[in-house]
C-alpha cells in the first residue's frame, strides 16, 4: 500500500448523496415485485409505504439509526421532509448532528475504507464511520454551534424536538452553508425531530461544554428526554392512523413503537401502528431490539401485524432505502398530502396534559 502523509490525502473524495428526484427506481421495484427474497421484500415495503402516502388520515413517522446518512443517504431523509413524505422524525443524535447538521455547516463526509490504519487517522484527527471519514476539527465546530444554540435560549428543560427546532432556526437565520438540510427543512415545514438519546452525539458534546462553563446549573438549558416521550405520545394520540418507516433500529425504533403503549398508560385510546416497514441488517435470533420483527411487536400491542401492512426487509440501508424512497417520490403519492405541521401544533400546547382540544 502507498504511504499517505497528509490529512488532505485521506479527505480527498467527498460523498455525493443519492438524489431520489433524479434516479427513478420504479422499473426496478416493478421487476422485483415478480420475484422473491429480499427483492420481493423491498417491493412489498415500497407498496406499503405508498399506501401510507395515499392514506389521508395517516401520520408517517421516519425512525432512523445507523451510518447510511454519512455513507450517501443524507439527502433522502431531507427530501422526504421536503416532499411531504414524513410528518415526524425520530433519530439517533449522530444522524441529526454529526451527519446532517454537520454538513449544513458546510462540512463533508469522505470516502474511506475499513482497512485504513486507524492509528494514522487518529494522528491526523480524522474520525472513521466504517468506510466513511470526517474531520474531527470540523466536528468540534459543530459542537460549538450547539453551544451557541443553547446560549440563545432562556434557561429551562427542553425536549430534543424544541432544541432541534432552534438548531433549524439558527441555520435558517443565515448560518447554513449548505441549503436544504434535514434540520432546516424540518424547521421550515413544521416537522418535529426527536432524538431521545441526544447526549450520544456531537450535540451532547456541545452541551457538555455548555454545562461545564455554567456557574449555576439551576440556570441552564437542558434536554428532557421524558418530555420527548410526552410530545411523541401526543402525536400518536391525535393521529387517527400512523405508519412508521424504520431505517436501522436502536432507540428510534423502540421509541416510536412505544408511543402506542404511552397512550395506553395515560388512559388515551390510540390504535397500533397500522403500517410499518423496517430495513435492517440486525438478526432477530439474539432477541435484541434492532432485529426484533414487526410481528413480535404486535405481541406488545405496538404494530398491527395481523390487520395492517407490515414488512421486514433484512438488508443494508444504503442499497435498499434509495430504491423505496425513489419509488415513492416518482409514484407521486405525496403530491396530494396536506402538511400536518405537527411542530406548530406541539408549540401551541399550554401544559403537559393539554391536547389542544
Amino acid at each position: 500500500m502507498f504511504e499517505i502523509k497528509s490529512k488532505s490525502d485521506y479527505l480527498r473524495t467527498p460523498i455525493e448523496h443519492f438524489d431520489i428526484t433524479t434516479v427513478d427506481t420504479t422499473p426496478i421495484i416493478n421487476s422485483y415485485r415478480k420475484i422473491r427474497g429480499s427483492a420481493g421484500d423491498i417491493a412489498r415495503a415500497a407498496d406499503i409505504f405508498d399506501a401510507m402516502l395515499q392514506d389521508e388520515d395517516c401520520a408517517i413517522i421516519l425512525a432512523q439509526a445507523g451510518s447510511a446518512h454519512a455513507q450517501g443517504c443524507l439527502k433522502i431523509s431531507a427530501d422526504m421532509v421536503k416532499y411531504n413524505m414524513v410528518d415526524a422524525v425520530v433519530s439517533t443524535g449522530a444522524c441529526i448532528f454529526d451527519m446532517d447538521f454537520f454538513e449544513a455547516m458546510g462540512f463533508r463526509h469522505y470516502h474511506g475504507t475499513d482497512q485504513v490504519n486507524d492509528k494514522e487517522l487518529r494522528r491526523h484527527y480524522i474520525d472513521r464511520i466504517y468506510d466513511t471519514l470526517i474531520d474531527e476539527e470540523e466536528l468540534q465546530k459543530c459542537d460549538a454551534a450547539m453551544i451557541a444554540v443553547a446560549e440563545s435560549l432562556p434557561p429551562g428543560a427542553y425536549s430534543s424536538r424544541e432544541l432541534i427546532r432552534e438548531a433549524g432556526r439558527w441555520l435558517a437565520s443565515g448560518h447554513a452553508k449548505k441549503k436544504e438540510s434535514l434540520v432546516q427543512l424540518a424547521y421550515e415545514n413544521g416537522v418535529p425531530i426527536f432524538t431521545p438519546a441526544m447526549s450520544d452525539s456531537s450535540a451532547g458534546l456541545g452541551m457538555l461544554q455548555y454545562l461545564w462553563k455554567r456557574k449555576d446549573l439551576e440556570q441552564r438549558v437542558s434536554h428532557d428526554s421524558h418530555k420527548d416521550f410526552l410530545e411523541a405520545t401526543k402525536i400518536k394520540i391525535i393521529s387517527p392512523t400512523t405508519g412508521i418507516l424504520i431505517i436501522g433500529g436502536g432507540v428510534p425504533k423502540n421509541f416510536v413503537q412505544d408511543t402506542v403503549i404511552g397512550a395506553e398508560v395515560v388512559s388515551r385510546k390510540a390504535p397500533m401502528h397500522k403500517y410499518a416497514v423496517q430495513i435492517t441488517v440486525a438478526d432477530a435470533r439474539d432477541g435484541a431490539l434492532s432485529g426484533s420483527t414487526l410481528k413480535e411487536a404486535s405481541s406488545w400491542g405496538k404494530t398491527d401485524y395481523y390487520g395492517g401492512g407490515t414488512q421486514m426487509v433484512f438488508g443494508e440501508a444504503t442499497a435498499l432505502w434509495p430504491l423505496l424512497a425513489s419509488y415513492a417520490y416518482h409514484g407521486g403519492g405525496w403530491k396530494n398530502r396536506k402538511r400536518k405541521r405537527l411542530n406548530d401544533w406541539l408549540d401551541s400546547l399550554k401544559s403537559p396534559s393539554d391536547m389542544g382540544e
